[in-house]
């Protein structure tokens, strides 16, 4: 029941029940789910591992290779300060690519399982 503006209980809404656990544990049993995580993890980890050897060539270049990463590129600007920022681009990148790849593949596999639940399928 909720509360109307004047603080007296409204009856036009029905009260909502969660589903219970039994539906959640049948999702994610099925094949639907599978193919959904698979979906996930297929740009998930490569993208990760991508992104965590970008980073670690930034790092290891900026600690061994001193003179490449203090080469100037235009005025004061030297090649450590634009992978620096090229870390940003790629980020910012990086969470565009999800976005798009989650409309297409990831969201409408996650609707049809949002819906089951709400009908109370397994």
């Amino acid at each position: 029941m909720t509360q109307s503006a004047a603080g007296s209980p409204s009856t036009s809404e029905p009260a909502a029940r969660p589903p219970d656990s039994s539906a959640y544990l049948a999702v994610e049993q099925s094949p639907d789910f599978a193919v959904l995580r698979r979906a996930l993890r297929r740009f998930v980890f490569p993208m990760t591992v991508a992104f965590l050897l970008w980073y670690l060539l930034y790092v290891l270049l900026s600690a061994y290779a001193r003179d490449f990463m203090s080469t100037g590129v235009v005025g004061n600007i030297n090649v450590a300060m634009v992978f620096g920022l090229l870390q940003f681009v790629s980020t910012f990148l990086i969470a565009w690519a999800y976005a798009r790849y989650a409309d297409r593949r990831l969201d409408p596999l996650a609707e049809r399982l949002k819906e089951r639940v709400e009908r109370g399928e397994g």
